[in-house]
């Protein structure tokens, strides 16, 4: 049975220091590798070569300039005195430097004037010779930025040097004090200065031996320096003057328990040790095993019999005050012989780098979406047009009219008013009034149409009270309206700075502020309004705010205008924003059948791209396409940079006469899901019925935009309060976000300025075609188009996909296109052609087809069979 021994090291430590110490210096040793494990992008790579090579070039000229001074520091400080100071004539020429009456000594330092201010500053003014180790931070820096490699340690550097030159500075001042009485090149003004208050603090001997302390205190901190003092005699005998207790009893225990082991006994003795007067050989023998077979933060199980040299047994001294150590002895064993042998080489074992995200940005860099069409330009605000001035126009006369007109009003109901303040819109100014104590709101909100008519004014509206300020809002419409242009909303900083995702530009609120709103936040528009309002204006605004701002490939619009003549303008961005079915010569939707299919297709795409985002593990848009260009995402696997997608419909009244619940039920879907995919509809209507506008849509379109309509009833179906009955028209409309309720005036853009905006884009070089939307089959329609497939036109790859679908195991378009590089149209025909043929099934919605032969060996032999039957 093998006996437990824990070694200790000479000073009476264990092998767990000595770990610790390992730990240690391996975090110091990650610590200075962390520099090189940052991942730096193709331009900060360079930007930082650039920068080592000018500290290198300011490395060499401090070296110069400092060199210099050494040997010119008198004339130089000369031309320093004459020109008081010196940096203010860095720039100034020889001959500005003289006239009559001056005479300016000339600079001696190699690097001229700049060397001489440069080398006087940092050797005179701070900190005397120290300030050539400046030279050696530049340039271990500089090295490191340049050739990515180290000469030197960068932060130990950084560190020591910081330490060193403060330290030399003080030092070199405390020796020049014996020598001069003033600062001098050798130690600078810091460390003369320093010394002038630490000797009048502490006095010379104080400062020796502060400067002592910190000397020796950075050397035990950086070479971990042992301070023990021994003295040898003439006869070359060592002794110890003093050592700790704990020390000295460890030793003697570990010194008893080997004398033990060798005494081959099998009795179990508890005994007692005090400190032998002399054991330096054991202690040597000891420690020399140790350093050689003791491993680090390790437990050694040992047998008794181990070879070493057979130490001198002390006897030990019984004491009653010493620690109590108790030695189990098992049955001697006899020893055996230690075998030697070779050598043994274990081989380094290599582990392969798995490569991750952060490896192939490094590589390749971050996606860029916009690659495709990298020199796509931006439409510019000379496309638009400037109506007026953009500026508020004060009538002083018609505000004092109106002040005194509303003030006798409410004085004929015998209500009178403290404070009354005018704030003056666009095309509305509203009129604050702060009642007197004991006066009922709603007795002023029913005075609605008396005002009105002492106003003689069209679209008063009373708010009582405003929200959130304690007055009572009375909106009195201007009689020389400011027309807002849409060029001075989009050249505002407000717009031209936002990091909204959807920024739309709606106009000019009643204060005169632009108002710009996200659709992704609203996260659907419900726009209504009667005919001749501005309702296909306000479309026509958010189409161009949505243009101006973002890219193509971000952004794709699905254009429904059952009108035909609304939307048309925008035919000509179809390779850019737009988005159709795959078969479809339209991009701009106006059959009604067409617009269910579309629809259908919106609800496939809001279904594939959650599919997505679950594969991806991320909870919408943003994050799944942060986390695809950062190249963290495998397109082998069906993922893909995601745009957003704005479902535009003009007229939703035909729709619903025509459609029903066909149209209804898709909107409701994508009303209610679409959001976290980055698909948002804007729906506009002329006809705001509870039959048009049921309670499904409305439920699901928080965000509410409403001209005037005719009807409070109206009014309320949009807004669910009353107000839109009371604009005045041409473009002024109230927004319901939630509980708020915004009246802005619609910012104009006319039809020639989003002809001209349109052509400028469309002109641009664009993709091949408009973004396809996924497939969608009508399981009720008739199937032409199927099953009547001539073989004989059958593509030319017909079979190479047949085997590729039965491989995999997956009948979808999207798997044709991309394995056999084909464009989706191509794809599409031959996997109708591929259901004709009865080799998948028929289409399934968001699911992939059926797969109807299960091997290569029966698929082989039905194609053999269409080839002999044509």
């Amino acid at each position: 049975m093998a006996k437990l021994n824990t070694f200790k090291n000479g000073s009476g430590s264990t092998g767990t220091k000595k770990a610790k110490n390992t730990t240690l210096s391996y975090q110091k040793r990650s610590a200075r590798k962390s520099f090189d494990q940052i991942n730096f992008s193709e331009g900060q790579r360079k930007a930082l070569k650039i920068l080592g090579l000018f500290l290198l070039l300011l490395a060499g000229l401090f070296a110069v300039a400092f060199i210099s001074y050494l040997f010119t520091w008198k004339a130089d400080q000369s031309y320093i005195a004459a020109t008081n100071g010196g940096w203010s004539t860095l720039l100034n020429t020889a001959d500005e430097l003289h006239d009559e009456n001056t005479e300016i000594p000339l600079v001696e330092n190699k690097l001229g004037k700049f060397g001489a201010l440069l080398a006087n500053q940092f050797i005179y003014e701070w900190f005397g010779v120290a300030s050539f180790l400046f030279i050696v931070v530049l340039f271990v820096i500089g090295y490191k930025f340049l050739y990515k490699r180290s000469i030197l340690p960068v932060w130990k550097t950084l560190l020591y040097s910081a330490v060193a030159i403060l330290f030399l500075s003080v030092t070199f001042g405390f020796i020049q004090d014996f020598i001069y009485d003033t600062p001098h090149i050798l130690e600078g003004k810091f460390g003369f200065w320093t010394n002038q208050i630490l000797k009048s603090q502490v006095g010379v001997v104080g400062t020796a031996g502060l400067l002592i302390f910190i000397l020796l205190t950075a050397l035990v901190l950086i070479y971990n320096l042992d301070l023990k003092w021994s003295f040898q005699s003439n006869k070359g005998e060592m002794e110890e003057d003093e050592e700790e207790d704990e020390e000295f009893i460890e030793d003697s225990l570990v010194s008893h328990s080997n004398t033990i082991n060798k005494q081959k006994t099998n009795e179990v003795a508890t005994h007692t040790y005090s400190h032998p007067v002399e054991e330096t050989s054991t202690r040597n023998t000891l420690t020399e095993k140790e350093e050689i077979e003791e491993p680090e933060d390790l437990t050694v199980s040992l047998p008794l019999s181990v070879n070493t040299p057979k130490p001198t047994p002390v006897a030990p001294v019984v004491n009653s005050d010493e620690i109590e150590f108790s030695i189990e002895e098992p049955e001697f064993e006899e020893p055996e012989e230690t075998v030697v042998g070779p050598d043994l080489t274990v081989a380094k074992v290599v582990e392969e780098k798995a490569i991750s995200a952060n490896d192939l940005v490094e590589k390749f860099g971050e996606y860029d979406p916009k690659l495709d069409l990298s020199g796509y330009k931006y439409p510019t605000l000379d496309l638009l047009k400037e109506y007026g001035t953009g500026k508020i126009t004060i009538n002083q006369q018609e505000l004092e009219a109106n002040k005194n007109r509303i003030v006798e009003t409410l004085r004929n109901y015998s209500i009178e008013i403290e404070h009354i303040k005018a704030t003056i819109g666009p095309t509305v100014t509203l009129y604050e009034i702060i009642p007197k104590p004991g006066v009922r709101i709603s007795k002023i909100k029913n005075l609605e149409d008396d005002i009105a008519l002492s106003l003689a004014a069209l679209g008063i509206r009373i708010i009582a009270p405003m929200p959130g300020k304690g007055t009572i809002g009375i909106e009195v419409p201007n009689s020389s309206p400011e027309m807002v242009s849409m060029r001075s909303i989009l050249a505002t900083e407000k717009f031209q700075k936002t990091e909204m995702d959807l920024p739309i530009a709606l106009g000019k609120t009643i204060s005169n502020e632009v108002y710009i709103a996200d659709l992704a936040k609203m996260p659907h528009l419900l726009v209504a309004g009667a005919t001749g309002q501005g309702k296909s204006v306000g479309i026509n605004a958010i189409l161009t705010s949505l243009l101006f701002k973002k890219h193509p490939a971000e952004l794709k619009f699905v254009l429904v205008d059952p009108k035909k003549v609304e939307l048309s303008l925008f035919k000509k961005i179809e390779r850019h924003f737009l988005a159709k079915l795959p078969n479809e010569d339209e991009a701009i939707i106006t059959d009604t059948k067409k617009v269910i299919n579309t629809l259908n297709s919106l609800c496939i795409e809001m279904d594939q791209r959650y599919d997505l985002l679950k594969n991806a593990q991320v909870r919408n848009l943003k994050e799944y396409n942060a986390k695809f260009i950062n190249r963290r995402l495998n397109p082998e696997e069906g993922h893909r940079f995601l745009p957003f997608i704005v479902l535009i419909i003009d007229e939703f009244a035909d729709l619903m006469m025509t459609a029903g619940k066909e149209v209804e039920t898709p909107i409701a879907r994508l009303a209610q899901l679409a959001r976290a995919v980055g698909i948002h509809l804007v729906i506009a209507t002329q006809r705001p019925s509870v039959n048009i506008i049921t309670g499904t849509i409305k439920a699901n379109f928080p965000a509410r935009l409403a001209f005037r309509v005719l009807s409070k009833v109206d009014s309320r179906t949009i807004l669910d309060s009353g107000g839109a009955d009371q604009l005045i028209g041409r473009g002024d409309m109230l927004l319901a976000t939630g509980s708020d309720l915004i009246r802005i005036q619609c910012a104009f853009v006319d039809t020639p300025e989003v002809d001209e905006v349109s052509e400028f884009i469309g002109s641009q070089r664009g993709y091949p075609s408009a973004h396809y939307l996924p497939e969608y089959v009508d399981p009720n329609g008739d199937g032409e188009g199927i099953s009547d497939f001539d073989p004989a036109d059958r593509d030319q790859l017909f079979e190479e996909a047949a085997r590729l679908i039965v491989m995999h195991q997956q009948g979808s378009t999207s798997l044709i296109q991309r394995k056999l590089k084909l464009g989706y149209n191509r794809a599409g025909r031959i996997i109708d052609q591929l259901e004709a043929a009865g080799i998948v099934g028929p289409f399934e919605g968001s699911k992939a087809r059926e797969v109807l032969y299960p091997d290569d060996y029966s698929l082989e032999q039905y194609l053999e069979t269409l080839r002999k039957d044509n």
